[in-house]
């Protein structure tokens, strides 16, 4: 059975990368332990989980920025005492939301058997990636692009700079296939905007393509194929 990247799907992008469950909320205690009273991850991982979907559910309802830790309180059956030994402030908990997803999408990006492909497999793996991505965090990334002009400066600079960061990968990997003779392009910076502008459409609009029924592979092949033909290449 093949792995991702090899293997292009949801399925090997699981086994690949466990992005949900116990593995998740591991991710998130690593990440953000510096920062908690609570040192022992057998303690914290129920409490974490607790916190931070029940944030996203909050934001979703209220918006984060009108939510105050009283409400989650409330929410997550914890009390303030117990809220404060996780987290100091909510400026902490969007700082942790944006924190996780950035390396999480570091590590997927990032990882040698994604920079080693050909260009036009590194560009499907890339957008296929974030879709897939997607489907398992989505919560993490509409908080991150939704609510970050609600934010403070150094956490909305943050999410910027992760959105620049993919853009350079794909500028990059276009680049590559440009030098290598198989794309052709008259501005990979706009292009690489576009795509990137493509993809936030997926789990920043998710109410328009269920109504259209649109299936999550569906969607990354469109982007895929579309950036293809910006480069004026073609996959027949």
């Amino acid at each position: 059975m093949e792995q991702w990247p090899a293997q292009i799907s949801i399925d090997a992008f699981r086994r690949t990368w466990v992005l949900e469950g116990e593995p998740l909320w591991r991710r998130v205690f690593e990440t953000h332990r510096d920062k908690m009273q609570i040192k022992s991850p057998q303690i914290a991982l129920g409490n974490l989980e607790k916190i931070f979907t029940c944030t996203f559910r909050l934001a979703n309802s209220k918006g984060f920025q009108a939510m105050s830790l009283r409400d989650l309180s409330r929410e997550t059956g914890i009390s303030m005492g117990g809220l404060y030994a996780y987290i100091g402030s909510k400026d902490d908990l969007a700082a942790a939301i944006e924190e996780v997803l950035r390396k999480a999408i570091d590590d997927v990006m990032s990882d040698e058997a994604v920079i080693s492909l050909s260009p036009v497999s590194r560009l499907k793996a890339i957008i296929f990636g974030d879709i897939y991505m997607n489907e398992i965090m989505h919560p993490w990334y509409y908080f991150c692009y939704l609510e970050a002009k609600g934010l403070s400066r150094e956490q909305r600079e943050a999410a910027m700079q992760m959105e620049l960061k993919f853009d350079e990968r794909l500028r990059d990997t276009v680049q590559a296939g440009v030098d290598a003779g198989l794309f052709s392009v008259d501005n990979i910076a706009m292009l690489a905007a576009n795509t990137t502008s493509m993809l936030q459409q997926w789990y920043l609009k998710r109410w328009k393509f269920q109504l259209m029924g649109t299936r999550t592979d569906e969607y990354a092949g469109f982007v895929f194929a579309t950036t293809l033909r910006n480069l004026s290449y073609s996959l027949d």
